[in-house]
């Protein structure tokens, strides 16, 4: 907001300059006072001089009606910016170059490229080093490299092929654009090397997953700022690499650099949120406090995100309830998460909140809507999202969103109706679809559907474990031990390419993690002391293990060892071990939690009287009183 002495000062010069003879030596007047509202996001202001710059005769008089368009685009009144363009009688590069980077700043880089062909058939114009730049920056939003190579083409070809500024600008739409080592020529021939090259040629390593290339760019960057330190940062967060993330980040602190923008602070909690590190999102969420950001709105969105991710629902409500304004990300994140936590009532509830918002779902938010209906029964609620979808929102549905409709009528019992939906729907159904029909059909006993999907699924290229079990049940339930052989085969050539299972606990300061048939930790006599103690309970209230979980081909008393050395028996028996009394016991498993696993844990807190929450590779698991948040069927 504008200080309250500039409006003054802007009616008192006003009324005096429009009295005077000689006009033109307003324009200096206005030019400054145009920049005061650019600077300061004053948009009613920016109108107010517009009008007193009509009412002086001076509308055409250059370089107010450019700096007026500046003005207009750079607070946000894009219609304003577009009349007064058009209305232009005559037009030049600053013209073109402050409309194209109204529209780049509006998020709207379609329509810059759009309008861009208007340059050379109206205004018969070329353009210049600043037009390109703008022009690859739309390109670079959109990840288009068609385009993007038509421009540097043009780029090449004109009197502004060594201009350093669209050079970097090409830098960041190639590495944006997923071709690092073009943006790599293109930065080694930039003369002037400007920390906007460097950033950009920074972001594109990290982004493309080049770790050491990243790292060894950083180490010879002239000035490592913030900026060079969010580019570096946000990239290997988004590449998957959210451990170096977190230390590179602990590393910026040390070194004193002072967060003046808070797009880091988003980076590192959606690498605590993908990593599930409760303890350390916490002092990120201190450290956002502390900077002043909490009211920002992509880091609320960004906490909300963690904290369900981290399997503190309570606290993610807490933060969105906190939150003075909410967009689709902030509902859908809260709704995806109230979901995925076995809320049902919850999230439907906040959806009906979110329509009386007037906020716009989009097809992610009817995603968590939809699971969160499958996992409580709700299959005419279900039904009702799903038409709204497509005829309220215009939303087409994804694969996805197919699949989760389908696991909604399937689990419901409605096998007939949801094979006739994988028939039907417009898109070609994947084994996840398959194995969610599959396991209703072994769910409610239809042996004779379950055959068929099963040979369905057979014929695919399976990736996930659990769907090899799952076809070996259906087949030995069947009685089809051919088949059922086959699939064994298929499982035990499988075991060599999985993934080694493995679970972590986060106990406040202290971290571990487990990997299936752990020998080596310095506390493995009491865990196995522990573990047999439960065991021997379970056996009591009828427990019987599950070894169709087992790939390996061995005997049942071996397969038996093998269920009691998986990772999350471990990491739950170290946490009762450790965790301070009534405290929740929180495990992050890689894999998903195995049927056997499963019922071990349910038993667990029952006779604990423990809640135990388990985050696996596909959802959240609530433990609490020999119950689960996925009433079983996940």
């Amino acid at each position: 907001m504008l200080p309250s002495n500039f409006l003054r000062l802007l009616d008192s010069q006003s009324k005096l300059y429009l009295g005077c003879q000689d006009l033109s030596t307003l324009i200096p007047s206005y030019l400054h006072r145009l920049k005061l509202c650019t600077k300061h996001q004053a948009p009613l202001n920016a109108k107010k001089l517009h009008a007193q710059i009509v009412k002086s005769g001076l509308n055409q008089c250059q370089p107010l009606p450019n700096t007026l368009l500046d003005a207009y685009g750079k607070c946000n009144l894009l219609q304003d910016a577009h009349y007064l363009f058009d209305e232009m009688p005559q037009r030049d590069h600053v013209s073109w170059a402050s409309i194209l980077t109204a529209y780049n700043q509006a998020k709207l880089p379609n329509k810059t490229l759009s309008i861009f062909h208007y340059m050379f058939t109206t205004d018969r114009l070329q353009p210049d080093h600043f037009v390109y730049a703008t022009l690859l920056k739309a390109c670079a939003s959109l990840c288009s490299l068609r385009l993007g190579k038509q421009v540097h083409a043009r780029f090449v070809l004109s009197p502004f092929v060594d201009d350093d500024v669209v050079k970097s600008s090409l830098v960041d739409m190639y590495a944006k654009c997923g071709l690092p080592s073009i943006a790599r020529s293109v930065f080694d021939s930039i003369l002037v090397k400007t920390s906007v090259s460097w950033t950009a040629m920074l972001s594109g390593y990290a982004r493309s997953g080049l770790k050491d290339e990243a790292m060894e760019l950083f180490l010879r960057t002239p000035v490592r700022n913030l900026y060079s330190w969010t580019a570096l940062i946000s990239g290997l967060v988004q590449s998957g690499y959210c451990i170096d993330g977190c230390y590179m980040f602990i590393e910026m602190r040390r070194e004193g650099v002072d967060i003046v923008d808070p797009l880091v602070l988003s980076s590192v909690v959606g690498a605590c949120a993908n990593l599930a590190v409760l303890g350390l999102g916490k002092q990120i969420h201190g450290l956002v406090i502390g900077s002043g950001y909490e009211s920002c709105l992509f880091i609320s969105n960004a906490l909300v995100d963690m904290y369900a991710k981290c399997s503190d629902i309570l606290a993610a409500r807490n933060v969105f309830n906190r939150m003075l304004h909410r967009d689709v990300v902030s509902w859908t994140s809260i709704i995806v998460g109230a979901a995925q936590h076995g809320r049902a009532k919850e999230a439907l509830d906040l959806y009906d909140q979110m329509v009386l918002a007037e906020i716009k779902p989009n097809e992610v938010t009817f995603v968590g809507l939809i699971y969160a209906c499958s996992h409580a029964g709700l299959v005419s609620k279900g039904r009702k999202l799903f038409k709204a979808m497509i005829e309220d929102y215009r939303i087409s549905p994804s694969l996805q969103l197919f699949t989760c409709f389908l696991d909604l009528l399937s689990r419901s019992g409605h096998l007939n109706e949801a094979e006739d939906l994988i028939k039907t729907m417009p898109h070609k159904p994947d084994e996840p679809t398959w194995a969610a029909l599959l396991s209703a059909c072994k769910h409610h006993g239809n042996t004779e559907m379950g055959v068929r999907i099963a040979d369905r699924l057979l014929s695919l290229n399976m990736h996930e474990p659990s769907t090899y079990v799952l076809l070996s049940n259906v087949y030995a339930g069947a009685g089809k031990w051919e088949q059922m052989s086959r699939v064994r085969k298929l499982m035990t050539d499988m075991e060599v390419k999985r993934k080694p299972g493995y679970s972590s606990i986060d106990l406040g300061k202290e971290s571990q993690v487990f990997h299936a048939g752990e020998t080596c930790h310095p506390m493995k006599d009491e865990i196995f002391g522990l573990l047999k103690e439960l065991d021997a309970e379970m056996r009591k209230r009828g427990y019987i293990p599950d070894t169709s979980y087992v790939l390996h081909d061995m005997e049942e008393q071996e397969k038996e060892r093998e269920l009691f050395w998986h990772s999350e028996r471990w990491a739950v028996a170290y946490g009762l071990l450790k965790a301070v009394p009534g405290t929740v016991i929180r495990i992050v498993k890689n894999l998903r939690i195995c049927g056997d696993c499963h019922t071990f844990l349910k038993l667990t807190s029952s006779i604990v009287h423990k809640e135990i929450i388990v985050r696996d590779a596909t959802r959240y698991h609530h433990f609490k009183d020999g119950r689960c948040s996925c009433n079983d069927f996940w």
